[in-house]
């Protein structure tokens, strides 16, 4: 069976979340952070590889108090997500603070990403249905007629909101076929009264909350890597008015591949219970979920060793 690996975004600086690094927070009965159950369920499904992608000021702390633990269970490898990290030619405009996105991310590892590869962001917590799908789709043999074969793992809306304040969801879309024909990046999604809304300049505008979005949860080949540095050189280029804050993001990248006619994305539908620590204040109701989760037997105390399918 082909190897598969995980990546994990982890180097996002978490503006919105308050004092301390959130992806390290210690959320679990045991304190595990919220990234290791999606490692637990990664490995459960079958992946062999683990690839942490994070900044260097934080690689040591990071490799105590988490690697350390997951390298005893699989494969190891770090990859390095720095504002400076650009391709030849180009700097970092004034003002500058943070790294350049999820798209930067994955180019971050693209030397250690050398089998088919799944991306998740650290601070979600996915479920187990989407890890084994997200597995099985990887291993088969994807024949697209020449488009570059792509899985995101879609959840209901109304299953990944917050209590906490507004979020940013790609919003799948599809034709008659039910083939994906886009996938738009939606910030500013609150929940409300009647279910869901945008918070838009010209007011809060009802949505379906039912429609299908994307959480970063994907599934690439390493033939995506090529297709993905020429759009960061081309994001750099003509970043928008706004070059101190625009970022390169994985479902604008998928977005303009389905609009160019070069992916083809196959929709991996979950029915798991999602949550995340996009807020400080969702902190209790993560410990809570994982409380619960570990009381029902589904995960243990200490979280690992893995008990592989």
């Amino acid at each position: 069976m082909k190897k598969t690996t995980l990546a994990v975004m982890a180097a996002g600086d978490g503006s919105r979340y308050g004092r301390g690094i959130r992806q390290m927070d210690p959320l679990g009965p045991g304190g595990e952070p919220l990234l290791a159950y999606s490692v637990y369920d990664a490995l459960e499904a079958g992946f062999d590889k683990v690839v942490f992608i994070i900044q260097k000021k934080v690689d040591a702390e990071f490799r105590e108090r988490i690697g350390s633990r997951i390298a005893a269970e699989a494969e190891v490898a770090y990859a390095y997500q720095e504002i400076d990290e650009l391709p030849a030619g180009f700097s970092v405009p004034p003002g500058r603070r943070k790294p350049w996105g999820t798209g930067q991310a994955v180019l971050a590892a693209a030397d250690v990403l050398t089998e088919p590869f799944a991306v998740i962001n650290a601070d979600d917590y996915y479920g187990k249905e989407g890890f084994r799908m997200l597995h099985d789709d990887l291993v088969r043999d994807e024949k697209t007629d020449g488009a570059e074969p792509v899985s995101v793992v879609a959840f209901a809306l109304e299953h990944t909101l917050s209590d906490n304040g507004s979020v940013t969801r790609g919003i799948l879309s599809f034709d008659e076929n039910g083939l994906v024909t886009g996938i738009h990046e939606t910030k500013n999604l609150i929940r409300t009264e009647d279910g869901a809304a945008v918070m838009s300049d010209e007011g809060i505008l009802p949505v379906r909350t039912d429609c299908l979005v994307s959480m970063n949860m994907w599934g690439f080949r390493p033939t995506v890597l090529e297709p993905l540095a020429d759009g960061f050189r081309k994001f750099l280029a003509d970043p928008g008015e706004d070059a101190g804050h625009a970022e390169y993001l994985l479902p604008d990248f998928v977005d303009g591949m389905l609009k160019r006619k070069q992916a083809a994305v196959h929709v991996l539908r979950s029915n798991d219970e999602w949550f995340g620590v996009t807020y400080r204040e969702d902190r209790e109701t993560v410990r809570d979920m994982l409380s619960g989760l570990t009381e029902k037997g589904v995960y243990g105390t200490p979280l690992f060793p893995v008990n592989k399918l």
